[in-house]
């Protein structure tokens, strides 16, 4: 049974980077910080807590090419799991539909669990039948929301 971690928000606190989504916006400025984002360890609490019973998949709305940087950054704080879904190269959607589907293509393995910090991305997964809990642990920014569900970004 797979228990799904989105990171941005869950894991990593992505707040120091936010500034780059001001206008003018600057997609390549926000991605390129992603390695300097530090640990939330409330998240990191859920996913050790989870990992004891559950095989750990990471489904994020970060591009594909940040696939190396998110590795490396995840196995910088030991975090578990190898598993990694990135959104495709001009891939668009908002987050909603991204990881949803995303989320139906892992159902073969079973979803005990999806933890993500977007609340539109918890009730399309709750919709879509899969057992979901919002991180609330950090307080979302309207400019991530808006990369998130507005510009398909993150």
């Amino acid at each position: 049974m797979l228990a799904v971690f989105d990171i941005d928000g869950v894991v990593a606190d992505v707040r120091h980077r936010l500034h780059h989504l001001d206008r003018p916006k600057s997609w390549p400025a926000f991605f390129a910080a992603a390695d300097q984002d530090p640990l939330l360890p409330e998240g990191a609490r859920l996913v050790a807590d989870l990992a004891h019973e559950h095989e750990i998949v990471w489904l994020t709305g970060r591009p594909a090419w940040l696939r190396d940087t998110t590795a490396d950054w995840l196995a910088r704080f030991d975090l578990p799991g190898t598993e990694l879904h990135l959104r495709p190269a001009r891939d668009h959607r908002p987050a909603r539909q991204f990881k949803v589907e995303v989320l139906r293509r892992l159902a073969r393995r079973t979803v005990a669990a999806f933890v993500d910090d977007d609340p539109e991305v918890i009730s399309a997964a709750t919709a879509a039948g899969f057992p979901a809990v919002l991180a609330d642990w950090v307080p979302r920014a309207a400019s991530l929301r808006d990369a998130q569900e507005r510009f398909g970004r993150t």
